[in-house]
C-alpha cells in the first residue's frame, strides 16, 4: 500500500473512528485501526466487535493494499499533521512509514489477517427520517441511560417504531426520558430496538442540523447507518425492555408552568450549593405563582423564589438537581409545564403546546 492524502482528512477520519476502539484491552489487534486503499478512496476502520465505525477519503493510490496499526498512538501522531500533505507507505510486510515534508516516522504493523471482516447489513429493513430529528432524539434521550453495568438493558435507547413514527425512551432507574418523531420512510412496523447509548452519541456526531434523510439498517442483531462517507454499525442489546408507559402517571394534582430558561439559571445557581453536601438535593416549594427553589449545606443556602402559573395543590417535595439540570440541557421550549402527585410520587416535565418529549424524575424522600 503507497497513497498520498490531505492531512486534514486523514486526522479527522481517524479521530472519527477511534471511537469504536475497545474501551477495555482484551482483543490485542482490535486496538488497532484498519488503513484500506483501493481506487481512489482510503477507508479507515475500527471496531470493538459491538461497533463499528468506517470512514473514507479521496487519496492518490500509488499501490492498493491494507495496513494495520496501533490505532491509538497512529491517531495521537496523525492529528497533529493536519496541514500537511501526507504519504502512507505500506509496501514493506510489518511496517507504516509516514512521510511528511521531509520529514518520516515508522509504526510497526499489526497482522492484518487477524482483523475482522466488516460485517455487512443489506437494506431489506429500514426507517427513514430527517438528520435534525433523529439527532434531536439521541439528544433529548440518551443522557438518561444507566450508567453501570448492573443492568446492561438500560445502557441503551429503546426505539419504537409503530404507525409511521419513531419513540425513543431511556430510563436509569431514577429518570426516564422520551420523544417521538414522525417518520419520512418505514417498511417495518410494532418493532422494537434496543440500541447502545455509546452507538447512538457517535452516529449523533455525524449527523446535521438540516432536513437530508438519513436511513438506518436492521438486519437481525445489528443496525447500521451512512452519512458523508461515514459508516456505523452497531450490534443491538438483546432482552425485554421495561413497560416503560405502566411508569408513567396520566393525571396530576398540581401543575406549574414556568420560563424553561429561568428556571435552568436558577437550578445551576442551587447546584453550586447542593454539590457543597455532596448530595446533590435541592426542594421544591410550590405555592400559587411562586415556586421556591431551596438549598442548604454547611457552607451556604439557597432561597430562590419564581413566578410560575399554577394549579392544583400546594406542594413541598425535593430532587437531585443534576437530573432537573439535565433536562433542562436537552430543552428547548421557552416555557415548560412540571406536574405533580405528592412529595413521594414523580414529577413529569412536558411542553406546553405539543407532546413530542417528556421527562420523569423520582423524587428523594427527605426526613421533616
Amino acid at each position: 500500500m503507497k497513497l498520498f492524502c490531505s492531512g486534514t482528512d486523514l486526522s479527522d477520519a481517524v479521530f472519527t473512528v477511534i471511537a469504536a476502539l475497545p474501551q477495555r484491552k482484551n482483543i490485542s489487534i482490535l486496538e488497532g485501526i484498519k488503513l484500506e486503499a483501493y481506487g481512489d478512496e482510503l477507508k479507515i476502520t475500527a471496531t470493538d466487535l459491538e461497533l463499528t465505525i468506517e470512514k473514507k477519503i479521496k487519496a492518490n493510490i500509488k499501490i492498493e493494499g491494507e495496513a494495520v496499526v496501533a490505532g491509538k498512538i497512529f491517531t495521537d501522531f496523525i492529528k497533529k499533521l493536519s496541514n500537511e500533505q501526507v504519504e502512507l507507505d505500506a509496501t514493506a510486510t510489518d511496517r507504516l512509514k509516514v512521510k511528511y515534508g521531509d520529514s518520516k516516522c515508522e509504526f510497526a504493523c499489526l497482522p492484518k489477517e487477524e482483523y475482522p471482516a466488516t460485517r455487512v447489513v443489506d437494506n431489506t429493513l429500514s426507517f427513514s427520517l430527517f438528520q435534525k430529528d433523529l439527532k434531536d432524539l439521541i439528544v433529548k434521550t440518551a443522557f438518561s441511560v444507566a450508567q453501570d453495568d448492573s443492568r446492561m438493558i438500560l445502557k441503551g435507547c429503546l426505539f419504537e417504531l409503530n404507525d409511521n413514527a419513531l419513540t425513543v425512551v431511556a430510563l436509569d432507574g431514577y429518570r426516564l426520558a422520551m420523544s417521538v418523531k414522525s417518520l419520512e420512510c418505514n417498511n417495518i412496523d410494532n418493532k422494537k430496538l434496543i440500541i447502545p447509548s455509546r452507538s447512538l452519541n457517535e452516529i449523533k456526531k455525524i449527523l446535521d442540523e438540516d432536513n437530508e434523510l438519513v436511513t438506518v439498517y436492521i438486519q437481525n442483531n445489528f443496525i447500521m447507518t451512512e452519512i458523508k462517507n461515514t459508516r456505523i454499525t452497531t450490534q443491538l442489546i438483546d432482552g425485554e425492555y421495561i413497560a416503560y408507559k405502566n411508569i408513567i402517571p396520566v393525571s396530576f394534582l398540581t401543575e406549574v408552568i414556568i420560563g424553561k430558561e429561568q428556571f435552568n439559571e436558577c437550578l445551576e445557581r442551587a447546584s453550586v450549593i447542593s454539590r457543597i453536601g455532596k448530595n446533590n438535593l435541592i426542594k421544591l416549594d410550590i405555592k400559587e405563582k411562586v415556586l421556591t427553589v431551596l438549598s442548604d449545606s454547611e457552607e451556604g443556602n439557597i432561597d430562590e423564589k419564581l413566578p410560575v402559573k399554577f394549579t392544583g395543590q400546594e406542594l413541598q417535595i425535593a430532587f437531585n438537581v443534576k437530573y432537573l439540570t439535565d433536562c433542562m440541557g436537552a430543552i428547548e421550549d421557552e416555557y415548560i409545564k412540571l406536574s405533580f402527585n405528592n412529595s413521594k410520587t414523580p414529577c413529569v416535565i412536558t411542553p406546553i403546546e405539543n407532546e413530542n418529549y417528556l421527562y420523569l424524575i423520582l423524587p428523594v424522600r427527605v426526613q421533616g
